[in-house]
């Protein structure tokens, strides 16, 4: 294939006098382009923004909390209500070895917290130091709550994001101060900023988390929790434990294990399983409606180079009659066809890329979020390559019906 500086410039005086034509269509490889790769990048960006909202939440827990039965049982009338126990806890982890950490939850809401002179609603909790296990804490100071603290009963406790702000306006670490909820005077140990939308008994942001042992001391709870939360080890799937957490459960309590409203069980395997094929099913309709429309712009290419080759068939023939090889011919028009496919879409890629940089400072600024609204260098490459692919498989019926004009043929048409 002879590619000299006189096949440019052919090549450029073709486009200038079909400029028209070749703007449309360039228009269309270039909206094209634009869409498909503005969706991908917006498309990662949304699953950021969905995936901070589960942030540091296990995707193998389950969440068992105790309600009212619907069926009588064994003497027991239905509509009666039972309470978990703490030595639930322990009975799982003996029954039901496949089970990893088996934590408890207590909950007191409507709270107030004091600090001097400033105060803040929130809902203490009481937790053990593994519930870390379930929802990772981001602690901006500070620990966690740990073995010491739920041991010895010691009045310590974590805050979440939205008290800490209220209560301590001109920021600074906090740890070592006293703050009051109730009559009770607690030291925080950890402020944790985790500000995830998938929660347990609240908002983390507004929780001032205290042991275990010193919750049900405070909040006269005896024996009794209010949720007990799981996570299954490696490999196993909290699924397939849930039959058996409900037949160990209701042979304790006294109720159907086969009655589900009489015990809560939420996995959030299920939740997790769910979000992946929602996001699998936007990501084959964003590629799908991309490549539809790149398609239909290089349709359009290949419509626009057949009707150039039909209006230069005069030309054709002349450059057949002095010379010109059918090598010559075919590789103008495959030029042509790649070239205008390649501007349009390298102005694509680029207005692809300042728009999603535009999102990506919107979202951010409006959040807490920095969501990656962008495309990768690769997906860019390879978005250059599928458009020299369409580029030649748009020009390759005009190319061949170029070459098969005969300088007879074209003077005939003269």
């Amino acid at each position: 294939m002879r590619l000299d500086i006189n096949t440019y410039h052919e090549i450029a005086d073709s486009l200038l006098r079909n400029k028209s034509r070749s703007l449309l269509t360039g228009f269309g490889i270039f909206w094209g382009l634009f869409m498909l790769l503005v969706m991908l990048g917006a498309g990662d960006g949304v699953k950021g923004l969905l995936s901070d909202n589960f942030e540091g939440f296990a995707s193998n827990a389950a969440i068992v909390a105790s309600s009212n039965t619907s069926v009588p049982y064994k003497g027991f009338k239905e509509g009666r209500y039972w309470s978990i126990k703490y030595k639930d806890m322990e009975r799982l982890k003996k029954l039901i070895p496949e089970v990893d950490v088996v934590t408890p939850m207590i909950s007191q809401w409507g709270q107030t917290a004091v600090y001097n002179s400033l105060s803040t609603s929130c809902n203490v909790t009481g937790l053990n130091a593994d519930y870390t296990a379930i929802e990772a804490p981001r602690m901006k100071y500070g620990r966690f709550l740990n073995e010491v603290d739920v041991e010895r009963g010691r009045k310590v406790c974590v805050i979440g994001k939205r008290i800490y702000n209220e209560l301590f306006p001109d920021g600074g670490d906090p740890c070592g101060t006293f703050i009051q909820v109730g009559p009770v005077y607690y030291q925080i140990v950890g402020v944790n900023v985790a500000s995830g939308n998938l929660n347990i008994n609240g908002s983390t942001t507004q929780k001032v988390v205290i042991p275990s042992t010193v919750a049900q001391q405070l909040y006269n709870r005896g024996d009794n929790v209010d949720i007990i939360c799981l996570t299954a080890k490696s490999g196993i799937k909290m699924t397939s434990l849930e039959s058996r957490v409900r037949q160990v459960m209701g042979r304790e309590h006294y109720f159907d294990p086969t009655d589900e409203p009489a015990m809560m069980f939420l996995d959030t395997e299920q939740l997790f399983n769910l979000i992946d094929t929602l996001f699998r099913g936007v990501d084959f309709l964003i590629l799908l409606i991309g490549l539809g429309t790149l398609l239909a712009g290089a349709i359009g290419v290949s419509n626009i180079m057949m009707v150039t080759v039909k209006e230069r068939t005069v030309e054709i023939g002349i450059r057949r009659a002095i010379g010109a090889t059918p090598r010559d011919i075919l590789s103008q028009i495959m030029l042509e066809s790649v070239s205008l496919t390649l501007i349009a879409g390298m102005f694509g890629i680029m207005f692809s890329v300042l728009t999603l940089s535009v999102a990506e400072k919107i979202v951010a600024a409006s959040g807490e979020f920095t969501p990656a609204f962008q495309i990768g260098f690769w997906l860019a490459v390879a978005a250059a390559a599928l458009l020299a692919v369409l580029g030649v498989a748009a020009g390759l019926a005009p190319a061949l019906r170029a070459m098969n004009i005969k300088p007879v043929d074209a003077m005939r048409d003269e």
